[in-house]
């Protein structure tokens, strides 16, 4: 590979794992640098968490830059020309306003080679314009964007929910204190799940892999999964029996009328509604490729403490 400086905004939950890999993968590349962008306050926090961040991204080998994202474009444009690639793992921490085209406009004016935008999550496309969550528009602004032009190589990488949430209490579906699950739209809706480590290495994997992924959606997943099948898992690695209700989509959908800011409520109204949220296994990168992910029950054995869950 030639001469490459990567640029990575952000180092948060998916962040991190994005820097990692990608800085072990060019152990294999002398011509390859890793920068990460990153606030003046978080380079030198002293919260145990940042801290720890730090001292990782500096272990491996990655340069830390100092900036702020909500600079003004000009400020942005004058940084991303130094590098010939930016990956950004910014999130949705800025929320609606423009900020993910913001972002896009500045890569593209400072004639960035190579950019693979924030759009790790579901099928903006097949979910369409005017859906429950309205983050998602500018997703679709972002794509429209980079595919009406052709100086910058873009490449989306489409990752479903990180594993974790299928499991979390606020996202409203398993509450293993309680021993119950709640399925959202119907029980065999699916939803493809991939960890934060997994997308990580399959970043860097499609980063470099040969030849060259350009303008194209690259689908990855950890586990492509129904709430039945959720509902099983936890039955098995609990050995307990778990109450089974359903959230059909009109309760999903009156409960979204009464608090319509509700992000949690935007989310299951998504992924209730089922489309743009799963995609076989056998379509996705690490399948084709022979890269092992770690599927949803795996996840559930490793992370969670099953026996304390009984007591």
């Amino acid at each position: 590979m030639e001469k490459t400086s990567i640029l990575i905004l952000g180092a948060g939950e998916l962040g991190m794992p994005v820097i990692l890999n990608l800085a072990k993968k060019t152990k294999d590349y002398s011509s390859v640098m890793v920068t990460v962008l990153l606030r003046e306050a978080t380079i030198h926090s002293e919260d145990t968490d940042k801290k720890k961040n730090i001292t990782e991204i500096r272990e491996a080998g990655v340069e830390l830059l100092a900036g702020d994202l909500s600079a003004p474009s000009s400020e942005l444009i004058a940084i991303f020309k130094n590098y010939d690639a930016i990956v950004s793992c910014t999130g949705y921490g800025s929320g609606a306003g423009g900020f993910q085209l913001k972002l896009a406009n500045a890569v593209l004016d400072a004639g960035v080679k190579r950019y693979f935008p924030w759009q790790f999550g579901v099928d903006f496309e097949v979910i369409g314009r005017g859906s429950a969550q309205d983050l998602f528009d500018e997703q679709l602004d972002v794509r429209e964007l980079l595919r009406s032009q052709t100086l910058t190589k873009w490449v989306i990488i489409s990752t479903g929910m990180f594993t974790s949430y299928l499991f979390e209490p606020f996202f409203g579906v398993l509450d293993m204190e309680k021993k119950a699950i709640n399925a959202i739209g119907g029980w065999d809706t699916a939803v493809t799940v991939t960890t934060p480590e997994d997308i990580g290495k399959l970043t860097a994997e499609i980063f470099f892999a040969e030849p060259p992924i350009e303008n194209e959606i690259v689908y990855i997943g950890g586990d492509t999964i129904t709430y039945e099948q959720l509902a099983d898992i936890a039955e098995e690695l609990s050995g307990q029996k778990y109450e089974r209700t359903l959230s059909d989509m009109t309760e999903i959908t009156n409960d979204l009328k009464n608090d319509p800011t509700n992000f949690v409520k935007k989310y299951r109204s998504i992924f209730g509604a089922g489309r743009g949220v799963s995609w076989p296994m056998e379509t996705t990168f690490n399948l084709k490729n022979g890269i092992t992910t770690t599927s949803a029950k795996q996840w559930a054995r490793d992370n969670i403490d099953w026996k304390s869950m009984n007591k």
